[in-house]
């Protein structure tokens, strides 16, 4: 005991020692700890989301891959890989710049290039908010890959990937979106309402594949001489079905995290996109059903995607009952303008156009007229010229870009080499190499005929075994 006291007694002396040497809090520095906490929260968040966001391309390759040809897997898979690779340099490179930098007139940027912006500590969120934006910027990139699926060259589609990312995308979007770092947009400057991009990342990319398609023109055998549509089935709807719910989560990371900040504003944006995403499958299920007899499956997980680009623009303005409304009509509107498309005969595999294009231009209006704040001709008026502003870009500025690669290394691959596959003859390899590839009917839209029928064969059989 007596050797015990004289060690407690020291224990104490140097606990007071330190304690008096530690300044008491107060309230300026309790707030600057809880501004740190926050500050760090919103990084991961941020991050956090931009990793949900780029899993969206996964499911982006497996869409269109399952809604395509067997023949032309590994091009599918080729071109979603690429189109990120090629589209994250050129965003790096001049996009981010164009989109971010500092603009006095409000129609792009003038700096920023080359990530210049990140100077060292102090900076880092430069480098955050670039990784954020760059799977925005792939994401309206690879849109046009669907649309455009296989009958286009691979080098063609390299260019395109390069070009969109680094112009077409960027210049828009630095009218909408320039004030989130050093611009200033003139669309925004107007009161323009797109929260996560129904209009600068979906229809930017839905325009750009409407005008990639018209280029193009549709694949052999879409259509018959006397006007008819002939469907070509897609070889895997399991495939197609998991891309929807992989898309479907990233899209809890692409438009709640477009808050870049890590506070309870994200709850009402996660329900709003579930519920504008079911509402969105429902309703093209009973259309498609009502049309073609048959409850569809492509058009049920179109109407899923829909109803997420739908939701897109409005997320953070409108109540959840708007939701499954803005949900609702995108769903029905897919359906049919899936429909009027294949009517004027432009071929789009997937049905990005319809999805991405006018559900999101639809989605965009909708923030409008269902915003919380009130309803207002004016801020629909905002909305309309947002929308319109967008074709008015988008759609010139792509078709002129297909023009241009068209007549220089081409854009669309010769007949034999389309009837063969892009597999093999653009990459030597195949996507099932124990299958072989065979024919199928059709059957319409994404079903049968007008009324649900059509047979169904496999688009692969197996390789006999040798000796069989």
């Amino acid at each position: 005991m007596k050797r015990l006291l004289p060690i407690l007694l020291f224990v104490m002396l140097s606990a007071t020692v330190c304690w008096a040497g530690d300044e008491p809090p107060t309230a300026l520095s309790n707030k600057a700890a809880i501004d740190l906490v926050q500050d760090h929260a919103n990084y991961l968040w941020t991050l956090v989301a931009a990793a949900l966001v780029f899993f969206m391309q996964a499911g982006f390759a497996m869409v269109e891959s399952g809604f395509t040809r067997a023949k032309n897997a590994v091009n599918i898979i080729m071109k979603n890989l690429m189109d990120f690779s090629m589209g994250t340099l050129a965003f790096w490179a001049i996009g981010f710049g164009l989109m971010f930098g500092a603009s006095a007139t409000g129609w792009f940027g003038t700096s920023g290039f080359f990530l210049s912006g990140f100077t060292g500590e102090g900076t880092e969120w430069v480098l955050a908010f670039w990784m954020f934006q760059v799977v925005f910027c792939a994401t309206a990139a690879t849109i046009v890959s669907g649309a455009m699926a296989e009958r286009t060259k691979f080098i063609g589609y390299l260019c395109y990937s390069a070009l969109l990312s680094a112009f077409i995308y960027p210049i828009f979007g630095s009218w909408a979106w320039g004030s989130l770092l050093d611009g200033s947009g003139w669309l925004e400057g107007m009161g323009f309402i797109d929260f996560a991009g129904s209009t600068v990342v979906h229809s930017v990319g839905g325009w750009a594949a409407l005008a990639g398609a018209l280029v193009l023109g549709p694949r052999i055998g879409k259509y018959t001489k006397d006007g008819r549509v002939r469907p070509i089935l897609g070889h895997n709807m399991p495939l197609a079905a998991l891309g929807v719910f992989i898309l479907w989560l990233g899209w809890f990371g692409f438009n709640p995290g477009s808050t870049t900040t890590a506070d309870k504003s994200i709850a009402m944006i996660f329900v709003n996109t579930n519920l504008a995403a079911a509402a969105g499958a429902v309703f093209a299920l009973f259309t498609s059903w009502f049309k073609f007899g048959k409850p569809e499956v492509g058009m049920s997980l179109n109407g899923a995607l829909a109803g997420l680009v739908g939701i897109t623009a409005g997320c953070a303005n409108v109540s959840p009952t708007s939701s499954i409304l803005i949900g609702a009509v995108a769903g029905v509107l897919v359906v049919f303008s899936v429909m009027f498309f294949d009517k004027i005969k432009v071929d789009d595999p997937v049905g990005a156009i319809s999805v991405h294009g006018v559900c999101g231009a639809w989605g965009t209006l909708g923030a409008g007229l269902f915003d919380m704040g009130g309803f207002s001709l004016s801020v629909i008026g905002v909305q309309l010229v947002g929308i319109g502003a967008c074709f008015l870009w988008t759609f010139p500025a792509a078709y002129l870009m297909f023009k241009l690669i068209d007549i220089t290394v081409g854009l669309r691959v010769s007949p034999e080499e389309e009837l063969e596959g892009l597999d093999m003859v653009e990459h030597g390899g195949t996507a099932y190499p124990d299958f072989e590839v065979s024919s199928y009917t059709t059957s319409p839209g994404f079903g049968g005929d007008s009324k649900g029928g059509g047979r169904r064969e496999p688009t692969v059989s197996p390789v006999p075994e040798l000796g069989s």
